[in-house]
């Protein structure tokens, strides 16, 4: 069944792209099985999702001991969405210094449809010789800048006009860490529309509970791909909820072709199969929002504020400070024994101011 729009005001096509797959992999430590992932990429194939992104929560090539090692193999998890999807296409995620060329080609060996290749959102020349490997190999890549927030909207256009000089046949930017409200993603998005002629894509994450609304206002900016994941399954508070994303979407007049009862059912299937519990809005997910962190550290970061004796909540807001990105999770441990010793030298300190 399908959502009818409310009244007749028929926007442009809305393009729906569902990481579940790949960005849930960092609530769960990178350790979904053959049967889960079959599960939902059926069901989300049944709903008529235009496009279902699979693989470790950092990409392709992205299994290690510095960000999690996966329970399969890009190869296995490719092979079994594969098979699941017969009319929803396949996406596949990749961050430069993680995967490689050798990486590409093995996804493009299982009929990979869409590649996405992701860079610190002023680095998009890290992504050349992906972009232009993919381009010569005649398949679909679009070019993403992570940890938007961090750069203007003039910067993020000029970086998404390089992006398409390399060979990009789309562009976006994920608010990595849910730190936007809808007025940054408009001024944004706005930007980088009237920069480019290629479609434009958005990824939110929920820190602060504006995912949805920070969608919209892509939405409403020229946006022309959404990112959402069932259930908002994804690192911290979860990324923008695919099932209320897609309702609201046709209420206001935008066409996805995505399936409602068919939706709704893959969502149930998501939270049953292949979470303990969908994400929340807890502390350290506003604390990380609010410092402009990147979510899939909070793993991290908690294992480590235990393992050390000091509050995650100033962790996260040091590596604010710092201006953290993906990829440096090894500077959680290195702040956290920083703020070890500042407290140690502060006690110290005030024994010492007591005696006197």
């Amino acid at each position: 069944m399908s959502q009818e729009p409310a009244g007749n005001c028929t926007k442009q096509p809305l393009l729906i792209h569902d990481p579940t797959l790949r960005d849930g992999h960092h609530a769960v430590r990178h350790r979904l099985g053959r049967e889960q992932l079959r599960a939902y990429a059926t069901a989300a194939n049944a709903a008529k999702i235009p496009v279902v992104e699979v693989g470790h929560g950092n990409g392709l090539g992205a299994s290690s001991l510095q960000v999690g090692q996966a329970l399969l193999s890009d190869g296995e998890m490719l092979s079994v969405v594969r098979d699941a999807l017969t009319s929803s296409k396949m996406g596949v995620f990749l961050l430069p210094g993680w995967g490689t060329a050798q990486n590409l080609k093995q996804a493009i060996s299982y009929d990979v449809d869409l590649v996405r290749i992701g860079t610190h959102c002023t680095e998009g020349n890290l992504a050349e010789r992906h972009l232009g490997f993919l381009r010569d190999a005649g398949v679909e890549a679009h070019g993403v800048l992570l940890m938007s927030h961090m750069a203007s909207p003039e910067q993020l256009a000029e970086e998404s006009v390089r992006l398409v000089e390399y060979g990009a046949t789309g562009v976006g930017i994920l608010d990595s860490s849910g730190h936007y409200l809808p007025g940054d993603v408009t001024a944004r998005i706005a930007a980088i529309r009237s920069a480019v002629n290629v479609p434009v894509m958005f990824h939110g994450h929920n820190n602060l509970g504006m995912a949805v609304a920070n969608s919209i206002a892509a939405a409403e900016a020229g946006a022309g791909i959404l990112d959402a994941c069932a259930r908002g399954f994804g690192a911290g508070a979860g990324n923008t909820q695919l099932e209320a994303l897609v309702p609201v979407l046709e209420r206001l007049g935008y066409s996805t072709g995505i399936d409602l009862y068919g939706l709704l059912d893959a969502a149930d299937i998501a939270e049953r199969e292949l979470m303990p519990a969908p994400p929340t809005i807890d502390s350290l997910s506003v604390v990380s929002g609010l410092a402009g962190v990147f979510s899939g550290f909070k793993n991290r970061v908690l294992d480590v504020a235990q393992r050390e004796g000091v509050d995650p909540r100033d962790i996260f807001f040091e590596l604010g400070r710092l201006q953290a990105v993906a990829g440096q999770e090894d500077l959680i441990v290195d702040v956290a024994l920083a703020l070890q010793r500042n407290e140690a030298e502060t006690g110290a300190d005030e024994r010492m101011a007591s005696h006197v």
